[in-house]
């Protein structure tokens, strides 16, 4: 486990970024928040976090005084900061410092995964090659299952083997392998699957217009949703609805 500090002096959005590190079922954990820079950094050279998550504007001691005492203590916690529009500005001084990313408030569920696969790839790069090409160890039920699950809740989204891979630390090719052990299926082939299952269910909605129904199934190219869904099926979307 990556352990996180977070720093924000709204305590909603504390709350809100624990809930988010919980849900994305990635190996990181919160072992302490603030809502003031001081205080933050106080407990940050006593626990020392990993990645500190911490806003723009505080009292205290603002973010970007906060990274700069901790780099003059040669503290190598990774930084994140987030804002809002306003500070787009800090932000942009907070990368010219060294922070590892930014995210703008309200924090989307799908940007914080995303900016937490990235620390994991940097986490390991550090660890060195030796360790990352030592022989793989199988998969134990219980991260398949996380794995599988995490598949069923986000096949709608722009989700990738490679991005899972790299999220649970292990190769993209051994987890295609043990992925179609397990599902009988290829993750491209189970997601399709996934997609053309629901997309189906939906064309019972005559509500809804097939370009809608391709959105929501994961498919931003309305022409591609047609010829996958035509491919699977043997019909379009609009025959398809015709014969329910």
């Amino acid at each position: 486990m990556y352990r996180i500090y977070l720093a924000d002096d709204e305590t909603w959005v504390v709350i809100g970024l624990k809930k988010q590190i919980e849900k994305s079922g990635l190996p990181f954990q919160v072992i302490g928040e603030a809502n003031n820079g001081v205080a933050a950094m106080e407990e940050i050279l006593e626990k020392k976090p990993d990645i500190l998550i911490t806003d723009i504007r505080m009292p205290g001691l603002n973010g970007l005084q906060l990274l700069e005492k901790l780099r003059e203590k040669g503290i190598a916690v990774k930084v994140i900061f987030i804002s809002g529009y306003a500070e787009f500005e800090y932000a942009q001084s907070a990368l010219r410092m060294g922070s590892f990313d930014y995210l703008l408030k309200p924090v989307e569920q799908e940007k914080l995964n995303q900016v937490l696969i990235r620390l994991l790839a940097a986490f390991r790069r550090e660890r060195g090659e030796e360790e990352e090409t030592a022989p793989e160890e199988p998969i134990n039920s219980s991260m398949m299952n996380q794995i599988i699950r995490e598949i069923q809740e986000r096949y709608t989204e722009n989700i990738t083997l490679s991005g899972l891979a790299e999220a649970h630390g292990i190769s993209t090719g051994y987890l295609s392998s043990q992925l179609k052990a397990e599902l009988g299926l290829s993750f491209s082939e189970y997601i399709t699957s996934k997609r053309i299952q629901k997309a189906k269910e939906l064309l019972a909605d005559e509500s809804l217009s097939v370009e809608s129904i391709a959105e929501q199934t994961g498919y931003n190219d309305y022409f591609y949703f047609i010829k996958v869904f035509k491919k699977n099926t043997g019909i379009s979307p609009s025959k398809y609805r015709k014969n329910l």
